[in-house]
Parts: structure tokens; C-alpha cells; sequence
């Protein structure tokens, strides 16, 4: 166990997956969905254009989700029930103060039966639990264009 730079959050795990294709961004996501709880929050950090979607799609499948994934950009959250758990995917990019999570009813996905995946999760760092799984996706050009490395941190 050590000590993260997310505000002195002890952090139990951490794993650095890399990827070179978007389908195996995706097939890593449908692998962390196996080991998926109801109660569960997935943050997801990383620049644009760097295969969080990708990765969305892949943890719904693997908690079973029929329907299309895409970015909920314009909606903040997406709800999808028809898994083997509710899938609640929240693009908070456009919220400009924590407060508009409220008017959503944010701590009812947060402590619900659903799994909870949170793109631009570093926006509402404030209202975030201690306990949840730090996800950032960086490109690395170095190693090719579709050369991703994914670090996993189970943070409490």
C-alpha cells in the first residue's frame, strides 16, 4: 500500500496494463467488468481522443449491456439496466461546478446497486468516495499511434 497524489488517498492496488489496438483497450475493459460489484465506481481520466469510450464500451459488455455505448457528452449520465447490473456512464467534461452533480441526483447512482463509470472524473474530485478505481489512459507515440498505457489504482 502507498499514498497517491489524489489528496493523500491510500492507494491498495495499482497496475499498469498497456494496449495497441482499440480492440484491446476494449477487451481490458471487458476484463476489470468480470471482477465488477454492485456499488462500484470507475473513474476515468485521460486526454481527449485517448480511448475512454473505447474502454466504456468494454467494461458494459462485460457486465452483459446490450445496448450501444457512446459518450453521454450532452446527457452527463447514461443509464443502461439491461446488464447484469445497472450501468450508469457519466461524461461530467461540460459540468462547471460540482453542484450541477446534484441536480442530478449524483449520490443515488454513487451508493446505489449500479456500477458507476465517470469520465473526467478530475472535475468533481471533491465529491468523489475515497473508495473507487482510479482509471487513466495515456498515449504513448512513442511505442505507435494506437499505443496506450492504462493504469488501474483501487484507491480507499
Amino acid at each position: 500500500m502507498f499514498f497517491s497524489p489524489y489528496s493523500g488517498i491510500l492507494v491498495r492496488m495499482k497496475k499498469l496494463f498497456e494496449t495497441d489496438s482499440a480492440a484491446e483497450t476494449e477487451a481490458l475493459g471487458i476484463s476489470i467488468a468480470k471482477e465488477a460489484k454492485p456499488g462500484d465506481i470507475f473513474t476515468l481520466t485521460g486526454d481527449l481522443g485517448v480511448g475512454k469510450t473505447v474502454f466504456a464500451k468494454g467494461l458494459a459488455k462485460g457486465l452483459g449491456v446490450k445496448e450501444d455505448i457512446t459518450s453521454p457528452t450532452f446527457t452527463i449520465v447514461c443509464e443502461y439496466e439491461s446488464g447484469l447490473m445497472p450501468f450508469y456512464h457519466f461524461d461530467v467534461y461540460r459540468i462547471a461546478d460540482p453542484e450541477e452533480m446534484e441536480e442530478i441526483g449524483y449520490e443515488d447512482y454513487f451508493y446505489g446497486e449500479g456500477v458507476c463509470l465517470i469520465e473526467w472524473a478530475e472535475l468533481i474530485e471533491d465529491i468523489l468516495p475515497a473508495k473507487r478505481t482510479a482509471i487513466t489512459i495515456e498515449k504513448d507515440l512513442e511505442k505507435g499511434f494506437d499505443h496506450r498505457r492504462i493504469v488501474v489504482e483501487e484507491l480507499s
